[in-house]
């Protein structure tokens, strides 16, 4: 059972992975060789074309690219004018909070009374 996995399971397998990466390459991006060879020599090499093709013609990978930051924030909370919005719009509602609280004292005392005798 080890036997035939070893002699035709893994070099198929290795020559259909090598077979498509060969194919979906971009034609310039092949090395060694025009793409169109390579595909012949990975089909009819089989295991020694599928591992020349992965060593020798397979483009380098470049590293991926760390991911550009977000133009504008991504949440409301992350935007420094949203926040600076909102703390003035609390800022307005607790002075017109205190104003209310303010004229409702002054009505409810008498007009000559001082407010530091309480």
């Amino acid at each position: 059972m080890w036997r035939v996995l070893l002699v035709y399971v893994v070099p198929l397998a290795l020559t259909i992975y090598a077979l498509i990466d060969c194919i979906q390459t971009d034609e310039s991006e092949a090395r060694g060789l025009p793409k169109p060879f390579w595909v012949l020599i990975i089909l009819f090499g089989w295991l020694p074309g599928s591992i020349a093709w992965l060593v020798v013609g397979r483009p380098r990978r470049r590293p991926a690219a760390a991911p550009h930051p977000p133009t504008r924030p991504v949440a409301p909370d992350d935007d420094p004018q949203f926040l600076a919005r909102l703390r003035e719009q609390q800022l307005k509602k607790r002075e017109a909070e205190l104003r209310r609280r303010e004229e409702e004292l002054r009505k409810g005392r008498p007009e000559g009374e001082d407010p530091d005798k309480r």
